[in-house]
């Protein structure tokens, strides 16, 4: 039996649960969340675990997951509660908010299963909203249920992910306090680390299922790419001409600069238009990455933006990982992750620093 027994809230497509699952002391039982295609990708990819599609504020689900949890002696609780209601305004509530009540559910589960541990992630927002003020409610509760707690901002890129991805991360044990993870990487993984050798299609181009068409180039190529026979979820956005023609006019990781004034439309934010830069790491993967004008989610050279397999590499996510679903679907699973690389490194601090015998 692994030494930390994970209930997963919130968990989507499940990047946070296959990285902490890359450490061998840890084991996803039970996974929940809303998304029947998120909770589809999660289950074949980790069939291992009880994966339920529900409503987490629902009584009778509550009652059968902290069931479950406490047949199988879950002694951890990751997840990503959606919490909204940080504002000026909101500061009167606090976690009675109801646009809050998610991530007061998710703390329910902490206090019915009274977890060795648990894990929090959240937009970093959270922690400066309202000047601290909810991030110190936050501390504060975790507290009252008697915790200790370490939180911060990580950047995704400091453990060895080729994108520049910052979330709050709140750790909180009922034994030994346990600190943030270091930076695992001495020097960042750079968009061609991660996707150079996946260079070959032009918009409308790929297929579901296909055979690797180009070497190995980088030790995360083959990090990503151990273990896997076939390359899945490469396949590229059918753009329409108009898109191609601009993408065109913009050279290898350029931006909009390169669009005459006619072309640019109403598009306010800088970013738009932009090609990822080969020797940098990626901006933040959204759920749009797949739209030419979205962001800076262009090819660095090629004419189209990025493909789902494309995005998952640079979330971390290895070839053996396969998405599930239509485009929009698989599109918000690799936009909304943990990136399992960061995931990896917040379960390998816990296992060096937590002591469960205290």
């Amino acid at each position: 039996m692994a030494k930390y027994r994970i209930l997963d809230l919130f968990c989507g497509a499940g990047g946070f649960s296959y990285g902490m699952d890359k450490n061998p002391d840890f084991e996803t039982l039970i996974a929940l969340d809303n998304d029947q295609y998120a909770g589809e990708t999660f289950k074949k990819n980790m069939p291992y675990a009880d994966v339920i599609i529900g409503d987490i504020t629902d009584d009778n689900m509550k009652a059968e997951i902290v069931e479950k949890a406490k047949r199988l002696n879950i002694n951890m609780i990751i997840g990503g509660p959606p919490c909204q209601g940080y504002s000026m305004k909101g500061k009167k509530l606090g976690l009675k908010d109801p646009r809050n009540f998610l991530f007061r559910e998710y703390l329910n589960f902490v206090e019915e299963l009274r977890p060795d541990v648990f894990v929090i992630e959240n937009v970093k927002g959270l922690l400066l909203a309202s000047n601290g003020w909810f991030r110190d409610e936050i501390v504060k509760t975790i507290g009252e249920l008697g915790y200790t707690v370490e939180y911060g901002v990580l950047n995704a890129s400091d453990y060895g992910v080729p994108q520049a991805r910052e979330r709050a991360i709140f750790i909180c044990s009922r034994h030994n306090k346990v600190t943030l993870p270091e930076k695992t990487v001495d020097k960042i993984v750079t968009v061609r680390d991660a996707i150079s050798d996946l260079s070959y299609l032009e918009s409308g181009q790929g297929e579901y299922e296909q055979d690797y068409a180009l070497p190995i180039s980088s030790d995360y190529q083959k990090l990503m790419r151990e273990g896997s026979g076939k390359l899945y979820n490469h396949k590229a956005s059918n753009h329409k001409q108009v898109a191609i023609d601009k993408l065109k006019m913009i050279p290898p990781e350029k931006g909009k600069e390169f669009l005459p004034d006619e072309l640019l439309g109403n598009q306010k934010f800088k970013t738009t238009w932009g090609r990822l830069k080969w020797d940098e790491v990626s901006p933040t993967i959204d759920t749009r990455f797949d739209a030419s004008s979205n962001g800076t989610n262009n090819h660095p050279y090629l004419h189209r933006a990025i493909t789902p397999r494309e995005a998952a590499r640079i979330q971390s996510f290895d070839d053996n990982f396969i998405f599930y679903g239509s485009k929009v679907h698989i599109r918000k699973q690799i936009g909304n992750a943990v990136p399992p690389l960061l995931a990896k490194a917040i379960a390998d601090q816990i296992d060096d620093n937590l002591d469960l015998s205290k």
